[in-house]
């Protein structure tokens, strides 16, 4: 038998305590995805924390930037 996924696992804490460590306000992450060509706004950035709003792949990428991780294992830590 495989083993069954946890699936829909909320990284909000994470990408929270990303976002702090960097300086950043929810609004300046906006802005700087924004610049990148994302339609994103401060209401999106805090559901996402929330854990409320599914993050595309790409979005994930970009923060990963913006936040400076090396990896993306920093958005899965302690999961």
């Amino acid at each position: 038998m495989s083993k069954k996924l946890k699936q829909d696992v909320s990284i909000g804490t994470n990408l929270r305590r990303l976002r702090r460590q960097s300086g950043f306000s929810q609004e300046k992450v906006a802005a700087k995805l924004q610049l990148m060509g994302f339609d994103i706004s401060r209401e999106i950035i805090s559901q996402m924390e929330l854990g409320n709003y599914s993050i595309r792949i790409s979005v994930l990428r970009a923060l990963k930037d913006i936040y400076q991780v090396d990896s993306f294992d920093e958005f899965f830590k302690g999961l």
